[in-house]
């Protein structure tokens, strides 16, 4: 395909909604924040294992656009979605307040931990899953008129706006931890349990609501 004037004022739309999603905290920014001031590399990694999640699910929106558009379907996903993804948060924010004092110690992260820590939050997190069923499958559609080559390139500079913001937010953390003392650390760790427990409580209020009005 020819990557017209069009296409590139696309990728530049891309850039600033995909900026504006990442950079609103949420459950991922709070993992990054918790694995940061252990490895330098946290958000970095915590990028890859977003990716491990978000590649697929990209290629699975642009293969099957036409089924996940319709109005029934997209509505039934949303409310399983919400109701499940909220669940894992909820559990995910308790788990992180039940370890706040082992955690606390000083101790050098394994890189599979930020890994897996980036695959899971990603995976249970229905503001993301949601936010591809919305905002990013209205993005795909656009991209899949360029052809498939255009969609590669948009889903790549995507990913690119997380793997920057995250392993930027890491460093700054990592290089700023000697100032980290414990109550600032506890301090961090209780956010990090509002911010998964918090918008777990919202998807999972909000797909419950749906599905009753459904009902109803």
């Amino acid at each position: 395909m020819a990557f017209t004037a069009e296409f590139f004022l696309f990728l530049v739309s891309v850039v600033l909604i995909s900026l504006t999603g990442v950079m609103m905290p949420g459950p991922l920014f709070a993992a990054t924040i918790e694995k940061a001031a252990k490895r330098r590399t946290a958000g970095l990694l915590i990028a890859v294992g977003h990716g491990i999640v978000e590649f697929p699910l990209m290629f699975l929106i642009y293969y099957g656009i036409t089924q996940i558009v319709a109005s029934e379907i997209l509505q039934t996903v949303q409310i399983t979605v919400g109701l499940v993804g909220g669940l894992l948060m909820m559990f995910r924010g308790v788990q992180t307040f039940r370890n706040r004092n082992r955690t606390s110690k000083k101790y050098e992260s394994p890189r599979r931990e930020s890994l897996i820590a980036g695959i899971w939050t990603t995976a249970a997190n229905a503001g993301f899953i949601l936010w591809w069923l919305t905002i990013g499958t209205t993005l795909i559609i656009t991209a899949r008129t360029f052809g498939l080559l255009a969609f590669m390139v948009f889903a790549g500079v995507h990913w690119l706006c997380d793997f920057f913001w995250y392993t930027g937010i890491s460093l700054a953390i990592f290089k700023s931890r000697q100032f980290w003392t414990v109550r600032v650390h506890t301090a961090i760790l209780i956010f990090c349990f509002a911010v998964f427990f918090g918008f777990g409580a919202w998807f999972f209020g909000s797909a419950l609501w749906t599905a009753i009005s459904t009902i109803i």
